[in-house]
């Protein structure tokens, strides 16, 4: 009605009545809502009928949202046993040979962060897979540690504390080391664009360079009659690799096995073993310069 008032003539006879009729309009309009036009408020809104009975709709604006999922909880660690603690004073161990390799460069170490697990577990790096054992994830600057792997390394021969659990877990802290190093970008960089062949040269590279740093390792911490021999390193090389494959064979039959060879040779493993358990030095494990390795 106001739009047609202001925009048309009226009729001289008409325009007493039509004044009159807007006039209580405007005065029953503010009678009933004092502050009318010159208030933001909504009007009361209209209350709606109610819903008629039946199931609730899920789609349309009147359907209510689903609630947000709960974030996934961090996993529970399992029950602390001697593998703890033969676990932390291992990494005790390589705290202090790395803060003083790192010092020497004027540079500060930096202890990976720790994650005990059963069998399989979520990471940065993924899901694992049951049978990889202790590995590192470069994401998370985090080592996991396979609880259900170091009981199969007993069950075939390899005692609780003995040089072949140390030497799995000092590998994985040498990975942790070329983390912080700068080596793990460098090598993503280096590794985009290759073939297949040159892909697994360059990672075959970066697992011996994680051995010699292990070595590097035992250099400060396993001296004297501590020293260790070579049947004890034969044993720490090949088998964590026999025992991963079992662990994946018993939980997923028909599964393809792994190259045997992803993280070197045996023989190639010594030998970068060695060169870092030799002296001690970083120089030593430039395997990516390396002509012969």
């Amino acid at each position: 009605m106001w739009g047609l008032l202001t925009s048309r003539a009226m009729r001289p006879g008409l325009k007493l009545a039509a004044a009159a009729v807007l006039a209580i309009a405007i005065l029953g309009y503010f009678a009933g809502n004092p502050r009318g036009w010159f208030s933001h408020e909504a009007p009361p809104p209209v209350p709606a009928p109610a819903p008629a009975a039946g199931p609730a709709s899920t789609t349309g604006p009147e359907a209510v949202a689903a609630p947000e999922p709960a974030p996934e909880a961090e996993p529970e660690p399992p029950p602390r046993d001697a593998l703890d603690e033969f676990t932390s004073a291992l990494l005790a161990e390589a705290e202090d040979t790395w803060t003083q390799v790192f010092a020497e460069e004027s540079d500060t170490y930096i202890p990976p962060r720790l994650r005990y697990f059963d069998g399989t577990t979520r990471s940065g790096c993924g899901d694992s897979a049951d049978g990889d054992g202790t590995f590192y994830c470069a994401p998370d600057r985090r080592l996991y540690i396979d609880k259900d792997f170091h009981r199969g390394m007993v069950d075939r021969g390899a005692p609780e504390g003995s040089f072949a659990h140390a030497y799995v877990i000092a590998h994985g802290i040498g990975h942790h080391v070329q983390n912080l190093r700068g080596i793990e970008d460098r090598l993503q960089k280096a590794l985009a664009g290759k073939n297949a062949a040159d892909r697994k040269a360059l990672q075959v590279r970066a697992e011996l360079q994680a051995d010699c740093f292990a070595g590097i390792w035992a250099h400060g911490a396993r001296k004297g009659k501590n020293a260790v021999t070579p049947a004890q390193l034969d044993q720490a090389l090949s088998l964590p690799a026999s025992i991963g494959v079992e662990l994946m064979k018993r939980h997923e039959p028909g599964v393809i096995v792994p190259d045997p060879y992803s993280h070197g040779t045996l023989p190639q493993r010594k030998r970068w073993f060695q060169a870092g358990y030799r002296r001690g030095l970083v120089k030593d494990c430039d395997t990516f310069r390396a002509r012969r390795f």
